[in-house]
């Protein structure tokens, strides 16, 4: 059975290596170069003190998935916009993990009186983009060629999905 639950520091060595393996074979993130485990503990840290929960999906010990909330956009106008992340194992993906991921981050993003929940995707990445969409994220941008992986320019795609409460 697959639990969701937040994420605890124990649980960053499994999520980076669904991280890397997602940098190293997918348009999903546009690094090259893998992560550290050190730089993911600074991300989690930097999660945990701005009040930004992290979650996993769990099996059997196994971290199938993660979804995350974060800033937006640093200057403090921003601040009741978040960018949400959500991440699955290549063994699990088809399993109906992210949409186990994402309502936690939804309701995260309420409990927190944020106005917005922004996401970033690869044009190409149609499971990701309806996935958003089945959760009432709406398409509001289309970047052409401004990322370039694997030989090739990448296209963008902001999704923005309105949450019910204001500051």
């Amino acid at each position: 059975m697959i639990t969701v639950r937040l994420a605890m520091e124990n649980d960053l060595p499994q999520i980076l290596d669904i991280y890397n393996d997602i940098i190293r074979n997918t348009t999903a993130v546009y690094y090259y170069e893998p992560h550290t485990l050190e730089m993911r503990k600074q991300w989690f840290e930097e999660r945990k003190q701005k009040g930004f929960p992290v979650f996993v999906a769990e099996e059997e010990g196994v971290i199938l998935g993660m979804s995350s909330i974060g800033p937006f956009r640093v200057p403090t106008a921003y601040q009741f916009s978040v960018e949400n992340t959500v991440h699955v194992a290549a063994h699990a993906r088809g399993r109906g993990v992210g949409k186990l991921l994402m309502p936690p981050i939804i309701d995260a993003a309420k409990e927190l009186k944020m106005h917005t929940i922004i996401a970033g995707i690869d044009a190409s990445n149609e499971v990701s983009l309806g996935l958003h969409k089945r959760f009432g994220f709406v398409e509001v941008a289309h970047f052409k060629e401004v990322g370039f992986k694997f030989d090739r320019w990448l296209d963008l795609k902001f999704l923005q999905l309105m949450l019910p409460q204001s500051p």
